[in-house]
């Protein structure tokens, strides 16, 4: 109350937004393996997703045909859409993403359904995670695999100095 208030000029100045901004959720299509996660948990029920399944050849002679889930359409309405960011929390595989773009306003609330080509344009104004805090433990994946390693390394029989 005791500080001047500043008006942002928004359209001419964009605002500097927080790092974990919710703006618009974005798809990469090539992680999603239509596992119908994000439309179940879904609170809304605003996912819409259909797929079809494909057959693919063997890799090897005698060796079995595989199935596999194609998908045909991954849409979001963002009129129904609270973002509350459950579909993201519970992809397993990493295909929905947190963009900070929040100008996507339309005349007309139908066009508030976007389809997957519009969501995978927005995947590329996706920041890059933060850094890892340099003081945090190290994840036990890479623990394991950094002693896995090292004993590898030192069963191994070096070089022998007589060999020249």
């Amino acid at each position: 109350m005791t500080r001047k208030t500043v008006t942002e000029q928004y359209p001419d100045a964009q605002p500097d937004l927080p790092p974990r901004t919710r703006g618009v959720i974005a798809l990469f299509e090539e992680n999603c393996t239509v596992c119908m996660l994000c439309a179940r948990e879904c609170p809304d029920w605003c996912i819409y997703i259909d797929s079809h399944k494909e057959t693919v050849p063997a890799a090897v002679p005698g060796g079995r045909e595989r199935s596999r889930n194609v998908l045909d359409r991954f849409a979001i309405d963002f009129s129904l859409c609270m973002y509350c960011g459950i579909c993201i929390e519970v992809c397993p595989f990493d295909a929905l993403f947190w963009s900070p773009e929040f100008e996507y306003a339309e005349t007309d609330i139908r066009e508030l359904t976007h389809e997957r080509d519009k969501l995978r344009e927005w995947m590329w104004t996706v920041p890059a995670p933060p850094a890892l805090d340099p003081g945090a433990e190290e994840p036990k994946e890479i623990a394991a695999a950094r002693k896995t390693a090292e004993k590898l390394a030192s069963a191994q029989p070096g070089p022998e100095e007589g060999d020249a």
